[in-house]
């Protein structure tokens, strides 16, 4: 699943090239409407960082694995966190193919939002990976990792399973928001659930911390 997802942007983009306009939309502003136009093979750019993205989280995932002395957790929490990551970059592409065959102008004229396509996919992916963080034991790669998280295996312990419910909670609340707003609303309410996030987590294992 992991090298389907890998490469299945790349094979999909090169299949549709024959039939994309030869000038697509390249890059849109804030308010969604086309500041460059571009070459139909610019299009090949973003499966390329797709590929380039599996092979450093498969490295990720060797490495995370010499860190554990018995049991494989670490090794496939960083795949299954590959995976999700995967399918974002994947449902991305889908959005830009279909942006570049419609050759669209402004955005607001897709009937997905892209902000509303971005955020939801995040909170999904964050209740996936809110359920496997409190499996991931003490490393240097992946997990709720701060100065204080790594003090001793309990606070990590500890740590590991508040962030992943706060992942959870968030993620949920991402998936709400992409529902009921849209565009630049989207956009403010879910970066501001997500850095509420991480300053709770961060509190809370300089909290852990302290206790310990």
């Amino acid at each position: 699943l992991f090298y389907i997802l890998m490469f299945l942007p790349l094979l999909v983009t090169v299949a549709a090239l024959p039939f994309l306009p030869k000038q697509i939309p390249a890059h849109y502003d804030f308010s969604g409407q086309v500041t460059r136009w571009g070459s139909k093979y610019e299009t090949l750019i973003f499966p390329v960082v797709t590929i380039f993205f599996g092979w450093f989280m498969l490295a990720m995932a060797k490495y995370a694995a010499k860190q554990e002395p018995t049991g494989n957790n670490n090794e496939m929490v960083t795949i299954v966190t590959g995976i999700v990551s995967l399918l974002i970059f994947n449902w991305l592409t889908g959005y830009f193919l279909y942006t570049s065959f419609d050759t669209a102008e402004t955005l607001s004229a897709v009937p997905v939002d892209v902000y509303q396509l971005i955020f939801g996919i995040c909170g999904v992916c964050m209740v996936i990976v809110g359920n496997i963080i409190p499996k991931v034991r003490m490393n240097s790669v992946l997990g709720l990792r701060t100065v204080w998280s790594m003090k001793n295996e309990t606070v990590w312990k500890k740590s590991q399973r508040f962030g992943g419910i706060s992942f959870v909670i968030s993620g949920i609340l991402l998936v709400v928001v992409s529902f009921a707003a849209k565009g630049t609303a989207c956009l403010v309410w879910s970066l501001a659930i997500m850095m509420l996030c991480l300053l709770v987590d961060v509190y809370y294992t300089y909290h852990q911390a302290k206790k310990a």
